[in-house]
């Protein structure tokens, strides 16, 4: 770690990425969240099944395993993983009438998969929005976060 006590800065400011080669290869986890939040009548097309470009949530489930599959590709200083796991759970809430993505990633690696869930979700909501934004272009993305990671040197993070 350099002096800034940020990882991808060498001691000149240059970003490069980290070397984990030392690094123990360990079981690591991570699971990411963010809502889509729309009007009624929009996520009533959603859980009605009406949208006319299909299955909102099963298309948008397949593109968040696709984007974490992709996140080194996506994101300059991420390491190519060998993803174990890629699991996402779309939920309707209809008090807030919005779809909440939840995704779940796991490796055995030298590095974590926290930007791989974060890329999950994210790719995911913007599925959402890609597929209904005809009828609703008003719709906000909100509220993608890390909730958990667990593994590797820095041990367990548990979103409050």
């Amino acid at each position: 770690m350099t002096a800034s006590g940020l990882t991808h800065f060498d001691d000149q400011g240059a970003a490069h990425m980290v070397d984990v080669s030392a690094k123990p290869v360990t079981d690591r986890v991570a699971v990411a969240e963010g809502f889509v939040v729309m009007a009624p009548e929009t996520l009533a097309l959603i859980t009605e099944g009406r949208a006319k470009k299909g299955d909102v949530l099963s298309v948008a489930r397949l593109a968040g395993i696709m984007g974490a599959k992709e996140t080194a590709r996506l994101i300059p200083l991420c390491h190519p993983l060998p993803i174990t796991k890629v699991a996402l759970d779309l939920t309707v809430v209809p008090a807030r009438n919005a779809v909440r993505i939840e995704a779940t990633v796991k490796t055995g690696g030298q590095t974590g998969v926290e930007m791989e869930a974060l890329t999950a979700v994210s790719v995911a909501c913007l599925t959402v929005y890609d597929m209904v934004k005809a009828v609703d272009r008003a719709m906000q993305i909100e509220g993608i976060r890390l909730l958990l990671k667990d593994g590797g040197k820095s041990g367990r993070y548990e979103a409050t």
